[in-house]
C-alpha cells in the first residue's frame, strides 16, 4: 500500500508549471490554483498585461504571440530556463472569431488554427521531449464542449478543438507508458472575454442556459479543481481523458 495521504496525492508543491493564456480568464484561474497549491508557475500572454498579472498572482511572466510559430517553438525552452525545469504544461491559450461559415475569411481561419491547434502541438511536442527525458510530466490541453459538437458561426474553432481532443488521445497513446500523462479539459460555457458575445445575448443566452442542468454560466474558478487533479499524482493513472467542466451541458 502507498504511504501517501490524500493531501499528498493532490499536492502540486514544488512542481514547475507553464500556463499559456495565463493573464486572463480560465488561464489566470488555473495559474492561481497551481500557485496556491505550492507550484512555481510561468504564465504566457500576448500583451504587456502578462507582466501586471504575474505580479498580482506571484508568477513568472513570459510574453509571446503563439500565432507566431518561431515564438511558439522557443517558448518551452524559455520556460524551462525561467523555472529551472518543467513538470506541468497547461496548453490553455485560445482565440475565437465569429462569422457565418460561407463568409469566414481565410486569414481568420488560419489565425484561429495557428493558436488553438498548431501552438498546442508545438508546445506539447517540446514539453513532451523534455518530460520523456526526465521520465515524468503532465500535459493538460484545453479542449472544449465544442470538441463534441459543431457550434454555430465558429468553424475553425470547432475544427481546432476537435483536433485538440484527438491530439490529446494520440499523444497519450505514445507517452502514457513512458511516464507522461496527456489529458484535456473540456470547458462548457464559461463567462470570459471569449464568450462576451453570448453573455446577455437575447437570442443565444436563453438557449444555452436552458441546456445547462446547473442553471448558470461557468466561471473561471470552476476550472481550479480539475487542473489541480490533472497536475497532481491523483491523476497518475488517467491518460487520454477529455474531462468536461460544463455544468452538465453534455449530459442533457
Amino acid at each position: 500500500m502507498s504511504n501517501r495521504t490524500v493531501y499528498d496525492l493532490f499536492s502540486v508543491e514544488g512542481k514547475r508549471a507553464l500556463v499559456t493564456g495565463g493573464s486572463a480568464g480560465m488561464g489566470r484561474a488555473m495559474a492561481e490554483a497551481l500557485i496556491e497549491g505550492g507550484a512555481q508557475v510561468a504564465i504566457v500572454g500576448r500583451s504587456g498585461r502578462v507582466f501586471d498579472v504575474a505580479k498580482e498572482v506571484g508568477a513568472i511572466p513570459l510574453q509571446a504571440d503563439l500565432a507566431d510559430r518561431a515564438q511558439a517553438l522557443a517558448l518551452v525552452g524559455r520556460a524551462v530556463e525561467a523555472l529551472g525545469g518543467l513538470e506541468v504544461l497547461v496548453n490553455n491559450a485560445g482565440v475565437q472569431q465569429r462569422y457565418p461559415a460561407e463568409e469566414f475569411p481565410l486569414d481568420d481561419w488560419d489565425y484561429v488554427l495557428s493558436v488553438n491547434l498548431d501552438a498546442v502541438w508545438i508546445l506539447a511536442q517540446a514539453a513532451g521531449r523534455y518530460m520523456l527525458a526526465q521520465g515524468h510530466g503532465k500535459i493538460i490541453n484545453m479542449a472544449s464542449v465544442i470538441s463534441f459538437f459543431g457550434g454555430i458561426t465558429i468553424p475553425p474553432y470547432a475544427a481546432s478543438k476537435g483536433g485538440v481532443a484527438q491530439l490529446t488521445k494520440a499523444l497519450s497513446n505514445e507517452w502514457a507508458s513512458r511516464g507522461v500523462n496527456v489529458n484535456a479539459i473540456a470547458p462548457g460555457y464559461i463567462a470570459t472575454e471569449m464568450t462576451a458575445a453570448l453573455v446577455g445575448n437575447p437570442q443565444r443566452e436563453p438557449l444555452i442556459l436552458a441546456r445547462i442542468p446547473a442553471g448558470r454560466w461557468g466561471v473561471p474558478d470552476d476550472l481550479k479543481g480539475v487542473v489541480l487533479f490533472l497536475a497532481s499524482a491523483a491523476s497518475d493513472y488517467v491518460h487520454g481523458a477529455i474531462i468536461p467542466v460544463d455544468g452538465g451541458y453534455l449530459g442533457r
